[in-house]
């Protein structure tokens, strides 16, 4: 093997620091930039449904009125305010017609809290009417149902 010279060594040793230099400096490159962006999610749909209740007393006869407690059930995240009420009447027999009982009920654009039970959204009455030309025994016994809806 040949023996360098000192001016081939110090060219040698140059060569090589211009290429650390150079691979080196690309080490350490970087790009300078400007941005911007966004991001986004929708809403939840709204504050779910609620479940209402109606709550009167039994042995209503013809003639008399009872007192009708509404409440409502929230099982969502979000609270919600339940609107006007819609009730009606269903009974249990074929025979005791649910145009013989009148319902009402007042609201007051109640809030029901998330996660709650048995919130009060209003009251009403019940009145089964009495009705003296027609026989009103398929009642006896019948199941009064109040069903109710809401805006």
């Amino acid at each position: 093997m040949r023996k360098l010279s000192k001016k081939s060594r110090i060219t040698a040793a140059v060569a090589g620091v211009a290429l650390v230099a150079v691979g080196g400096g690309a080490a350490y490159a970087y790009w300078t930039t400007t941005g911007s962006g966004s991001g986004s999610a929708a809403n939840s749909t709204g504050g779910g449904t609620v479940t209402l209740h109606a709550t009167f007393a039994a042995g209503l006869a013809p003639g008399n009125t009872v007192a009708v407690a509404y409440s409502a059930d929230n099982a969502s995240t979000t609270s919600t305010v339940v609107g006007a009420l819609h009730p009606t009447v269903t009974t249990s027999d074929a025979g005791c017609l649910p145009a013989w009982f009148e319902v009402t009920a007042v609201t007051s654009n109640s809030l029901v809290a998330a996660n709650t039970t048995g919130t009060s959204v209003g009251s009403g009455t019940l009145k089964f009417n009495d009705n003296a030309t027609v026989n009103q025994n398929a009642c006896k016994s019948a199941t009064v149902t109040v069903s109710l809806t809401s805006d």
